[in-house]
């Protein structure tokens, strides 16, 4: 979520140019903007009198009307005051030079704007007369909006990345008339089920710790950034959350009990009331307009977001026009890179820099500016390993079926079912003491490259189990989700799961060139997709049970969707662990609340992994045909 902070504020212009430009189209400056535009700044009223604080570029071309874009934020309007503007960049430059009328909005009780502020603040289905929430104060500027702007042809538009994709799916239910076309980008859906915080109820513990210091930081002037970032005296991540100790050592230890917020999150362990109030899935309904929906496959925050918007859109409004796009791309790189790479992993285009201009503008142009140049594709989709751009009609595709591949012994995996007799396992200790790290870099956050690391530095550890396939004679596709079912036993009382699927490269895959960083590209162990399963909610998140010691038990868990193709050659790789640290907080493998667990709570522990004929692992995924 650190990197959440950077890519916001970069895409938002609200800090200076610290990147360089990654496209040979001239740059737009501050002073291009103030040519072309003349800045506002009001103070909106809301139904319960509380003023919200508003931005409005308006372009000097009074030929004609223009349609207004909103994003509603949480990461503050630098630089603030009228005669103060901002160098715009990526999606915004791009909206600048097409003349619409650019209006952005601190959110209720950050920064300029008055009122109390409530993360991810709940939907109220019931409210009436001065109740609010994020839905009404989006619906109360858009109102105000189209009637006090002068120049608007009375058409809105929305979009926004990550807390900002989250304000715009709120705003998108029950929509305002003028409200013509909406984009949640890498939106926040579920913060308990797979977006930032936890993904099935294991708590992810690197990427937010420094992101949530910053952002409950509070200042004497409302106008500038919180605070400071965490000092953690530690460059290694790895080393200073195992040093740390349990989970709730964050709170007491480095916060001192000052981040009311993260005391918050610890205070619910479980998918309780607080956690089921910010699912924002079954309240996407009465949506009016044309929604794009867009993630990144290699997301490390939000990807869990962008498939269960589109999802629940879909499911709950019959007849919109619900698009989806997806591409290879971190968290809101989208936004402003050109998209050509991802760690050691390149696309062969720059795919960003496509989006922008062959997606998202032209959707806007087309519902706010009647431009014909525009065909409604369901699902936009990058299929990584080919990196080509596809078109489909439904995502899944219909002409994909699904196919389930089978862990055998000796590490194979096969279409298969296995015949081995109800003793065969694989199995390895899992040691709290020394946990797997999720990736090599030294960091006390998370590389933005981690989703394709390589993962050879982790099948070489005893306490990774590796299934993989002979090399494939032809290309295999993945498209659509992932679901997970194990047959597994531990001697202890809980424990994690951790499945990886791996793309392994032909040993003859070029190396890059240039290779000043000397990357090993043959053999290279790709992560396409991984997640992790807290097995004590495997019946239930709301209500955990302990695993019984030695019990053959089955985990049933979906990772979210992939759209790749194993290239002849390769194999398709699966790594099992029990621990993917510091990403991931310890879990101790005993049955107790693992945010305040003692030493004395993490004890080693004696994992199986089951492949017999009558207790299978294996894992399901929709196979696109040729």
């Amino acid at each position: 979520m650190a990197s959440r902070f950077l890519a916001l504020l970069l895409f938002f212009g609200l800090v200076s140019r610290a990147l360089p430009a990654e496209t040979a189209k001239e740059e737009r400056t501050a002073a291009w903007l103030a040519e072309h535009y003349t800045k506002f700044e009001y103070r909106i009223p809301m139904r319960d009198g509380i003023r919200l604080f508003t931005r409005v570029y308006v372009p000097k071309d009074d030929s004609q009307p223009w349609p207004i874009l909103l994003t509603r934020t949480p990461y503050s309007l630098k630089p603030y005051g009228p005669d103060n503007y901002t160098d715009p960049s990526g999606s915004f430059e791009a909206f600048a030079e097409d003349k619409f009328i650019l209006v952005t909005q601190d959110v209720r009780g950050r920064h300029a704007s008055e009122g109390e502020f409530v993360h991810v603040r709940p939907y109220n289905p019931a409210k009436t007369g001065r109740q609010i929430d994020e839905s009404s104060d989006a619906w109360d500027t858009i109102d105000w909006l189209v009637k006090n702007v002068p120049g608007n042809n009375g058409r809105v538009g929305m979009f926004g990345i990550s807390y900002p994709g989250f304000y715009t799916s709120m705003a998108m239910i029950d929509s305002h008339p003028a409200l013509r076309a909406a984009s949640p980008q890498a939106p926040i859906a579920d913060w308990f089920m797979g977006d930032d915080l936890h993904h099935n109820g294991a708590f992810f513990l690197s990427q937010n710790v420094g992101f949530f210091y910053w952002f409950e930081q509070k200042s004497d002037d409302p106008l500038r950034d919180e605070g400071r970032h965490f000092v953690f005296n530690n460059r290694d991540g790895y080393d200073f959350f195992l040093r740390l100790g349990n989970t709730a050592n964050t709170d007491t230890a480095l916060f001192k009990n000052a981040i009311p917020a993260w005391t918050e999150f610890l205070a619910h362990p479980n998918y309780d009331a607080f956690w089921q109030a910010r699912n924002i899935r079954p309240h996407l309904k009465n949506v009016r307009c044309a929604v794009l929906t867009v993630g990144g496959w290699y997301d490390g925050e939000d990807l869990f977001g962008a498939l269960e918007t589109y999802r629940s859109t879909e499911q709950q409004n019959a007849g919109i026009t619900n698009l989806l796009v997806m591409g290879p791309w971190a968290h809101g790189d989208w936004g402003r890179k050109s998209g050509t790479h991802l760690g050691d992993v390149r696309f062969n285009g720059k795919t960003g820099d496509y989006y922008r201009e062959q997606i998202e503008l032209p959707f806007f142009r087309h519902y706010l500016k009647d431009d014909t140049n525009f065909t409604a594709t369901e699902a936009r989709i990058f299929e990584t390993g080919t990196d080509r751009w596809r078109r489909f009609d439904a995502w899944p595709p219909k002409k994909s079926a699904p196919r389930t591949v089978y862990f055998h012994a000796k590490g194979r995996l096969g279409f298969t079912p296995p015949t081995e007799s109800d003793a065969a396992f694989d199995e390895y200790v899992s040691d709290p003491a020394k946990p797997v790290p999720f990736t090599l870099e030294v960091t006390t956050s998370y590389p933005r490259g981690y989703p394709v690391h390589d993962q050879r530095f982790a099948s070489s550890r005893p306490d990774v189990l590796v299934y993989e396939t002979d090399p494939l004679e032809e290309d295999l596709t993945f498209a659509g989700p992932i679901q997970v079912s194990l047959n597994v036993s531990t001697t202890g009382t809980d424990s994690d799961w951790v499945v990886k699927l791996i793309d392994v490269y032909d040993t003859d895959f070029p190396d890059p060139e240039p290779n000043p960083a000397y990357v090993v590209m043959g053999g290279y162990q790709q992560l396409v997709r991984g997640d992790v399963m807290r097995a004590r909610f495997r019946k239930s998140f709301e209500k955990p049970e302990p695993m019984e010691p030695g019990q053959l038990t089955r985990i049933d868990f979906t990772m979210p969707d992939v759209c790749h193709t194993f290239r002849r050659g390769h194999r398709v790789m699966i790594q099992v662990q029990s621990s993917w640290f510091p990403l991931v907080d310890r879990n101790p493998q005993t049955y107790v609340n693992i945010y305040t667990a003692q030493p004395e709570d993490y004890r080693k522990a004696t994992q199986r992994v089951y492949r017999s004929a009558s207790a299978p692992s294996s894992f399901t995924v929709p196979v696109l045909s040729p």
